[in-house]
């Protein structure tokens, strides 16, 4: 059975000012920790985590979204955008909502590290150091490439609902 993670990509649509050409906007999160310190490009996530055989996927994308990002997940009629397998094997459950989400701040959970390795000392590093509103072109400059179709099953959602 593949590792399984569950997780939410919130979309909005921000205009130009005027009110008008609105543009699909996605938020994603910047990974913490050494590795992805200094990269950028390919670097960042939709917020997500493990969950167990027995938890409900949303259930689990929202408590993940809560310990990454430190602000709750915003209230809405959250859809199920599918199941993504990684190049790892592991399995994303997406779901989405349109939120203009504002949080005041991004405080993640902290995760332990021997670091640098060899060297015996445990540092914590937060799971998720930036996280912010892109347009969907810049995001797909962004995402790690595992997560790439996930961008491409939203456009399918918003087509068919729109």
């Amino acid at each position: 059975m593949p590792v399984r993670s569950a997780g939410l990509l919130l979309y909005r649509r921000d205009t130009d000012g005027a009110g008008s050409n609105p543009e699909l906007q996605v938020w994603i999160a910047h990974m913490g920790g050494p590795f992805w310190a200094r990269k950028d490009s390919h670097a960042w996530s939709i917020p997500k985590g493990e969950y167990g055989d027995s938890e409900d996927p949303l259930e689990a994308a929202l408590r993940e979204f809560a310990e990454e990002i430190g602000t709750p997940a915003p209230a809405a009629e959250y859809r199920p955008l599918g199941d993504f397998r990684q190049s790892g094997g592991k399995v994303i459950t997406v779901f989405t909502a349109e939120q203009d989400f504002r949080p005041e701040s991004i405080a993640s959970n902290t995760f332990p590290l021997e670091w640098p390795r060899g060297s015996g000392r445990i540092q914590h590093f937060p799971e998720i150091d930036d996280a912010r509103w892109f347009p969907l072109q810049a995001a797909r400059e962004k995402l790690v490439k595992g997560q790439l179709p996930v961008l491409d099953a939203l456009l399918t959602e918003l087509g068919a609902a729109e």
